[in-house]
């Protein structure tokens, strides 16, 4: 593992960690998608399946049961904690999610490594986490004001795909054999989705104000 995917590994598990640090200690959701939390326990679901079946090393199967794990954690706190339930803006979060999840299982059946059961749903992983984030970007884009925790836990979040994008290309010109190119180009159209969020944050950084997204 080169110190790219650490990096970005670590970036993930930060965003994660804030998140969660605002759920708790203010008891609230406001400002979080629903729909980008379900898709993300979705991702991780169908992508370590192989959880069960290989090890690879103490550090990979670590990292797989915290995004698992926390991912479920936030999931049911947004629907069920009689609190933070209450702060969920079922208004704003009208992204249809459920059409984005039935294109990447097409997409996975089509375009895939190897079709197998394993393999297919891989592939269905990768397009759908490049895609999982809509839901929270228009739900920003709708209500407006972002607040920082918010704000950080996109930030890291896209960060962390930016690292991946460097550490699949030093894995390019280092390995005999790169095969991930649909985790490749997926990641290219994951960063992408960020653009617009990046190029705001950094304004409202630069003017020390909060952050606003337009509608």
């Amino acid at each position: 593992m080169n110190i790219f995917r650490f990096a970005g590994d670590m970036t993930h598990l930060i965003s994660i960690l804030i998140l969660l640090l605002k759920i708790y200690a203010t008891k609230s959701c406001a400002g979080i998608s629903l729909k980008t939390q379900e898709l993300y326990a979705l991702v991780f679901l169908t992508r370590y399946m192989d959880l069960i079946t290989d090890y690879v090393s103490l550090y990979n199967t670590v990292m797989k049961i915290v995004f698992i794990a926390s991912s479920l954690a936030i999931v049911w706190c947004m629907r069920r904690h009689p609190l933070v339930r209450r702060s969920y803006d079922k208004d704003l979060d009208t992204f249809r999610h459920q059409y984005v999840v039935l294109a990447c299982f097409v997409l996975g059946l089509i375009l895939n490594e190897k079709f197998t059961f394993q393999e297919v749903f891989w592939a269905f992983s990768i397009y759908l986490e490049a895609v999982a984030i809509l839901p929270q970007l228009v739900l920003l884009q709708r209500s407006g004001n972002v607040d920082n925790l918010t704000g950080q836990y996109v930030l890291f979040l896209g960060a962390y795909r930016g690292l991946y994008i460097i550490n699949w290309i030093y894995r390019y010109f280092t390995e005999d054999h790169f095969t991930r190119w649909i985790a490749c180009v997926s990641g290219l159209v994951q960063t992408a989705l960020y653009a617009d969020f990046f190029y705001y944050y950094y304004l409202s950084w630069k003017t020390n104000t909060k952050l606003k997204l337009p509608a």
